[in-house]
């Protein structure tokens, strides 16, 4: 008697297939590798997802609603400091995650796409960039509630930080410890504290 065929849990093959996708980015992923790590064939991968791109850009989506998500959720605290420590602290400790996809997997996801895809590395850009103008724009609502000294350049003090979160991710893909990246979130916010406004 032949053996039933395989229960597909959809969410967990989403979760799968992100996580390969993180370790080894869009090219270096093939579907053969989906199909060993999914254990399902190619044919259901498809039936479920459709291609190869729309489960990676899902695959995108789940992560940053998910474990990306930390960066949005950090920058809702209303003390600026407090938001972008904690955006950054929470940046290491996932980035940096021991027996875990290194990095972000929106950075580390767009290395080595070839012209081929243009539109899916145009795509990731266009997350990056939102992200950008997410902190950036956080900046400047602390500038607004005088949370920062007048003159305060925003936009400038948004990039650095918004330079300094997409930078942890490749440093923790390069291998640097978590030690030393806390490190240097402490150095980088020296300089947010000096433009803090001293109540009184």
């Amino acid at each position: 008697m032949a053996g039933r065929p395989r229960e597909f849990d959809r969410q967990t093959a989403l979760v799968q297939a992100r996580d390969l996708f993180w370790r080894h980015g869009y090219e270096g992923t093939s579907m053969s590798d989906l199909v060993a790590a999914l254990g399902i064939a190619s044919a259901r991968i498809y039936k479920a997802f459709g291609s190869k791109e729309q489960l990676f850009r899902e695959a995108i989506g789940h992560y940053e609603q998910q474990e990306g998500g930390f960066a949005e959720r950090a920058l809702r605290h209303p003390d600026i400091l407090v938001a972008i420590r904690e955006m950054l602290e929470q940046a290491v400790r996932l980035y940096a995650r021991p027996e875990a996809p290194l990095g972000c997997m929106v950075v580390s996801a767009t290395g080595g796409l070839s012209d081929d895809h243009s539109l899916l590395s145009e795509w990731l850009a266009q997350q990056r960039t939102c992200r950008t103008r997410g902190i950036v724009e956080r900046v400047q609502r602390a500038a607004d509630a005088e949370q920062l000294l007048a003159g305060t350049d925003t936009e400038c003090l948004g990039n650095y930080y918004a330079t300094l979160l997409h930078g942890l991710s490749v440093q923790a893909r390069d291998g640097v410890s978590r030690e030393a990246l806390f490190s240097v979130v402490s150095c980088s916010l020296l300089l947010l504290q000096s433009a803090l406004r001293v109540p009184g």
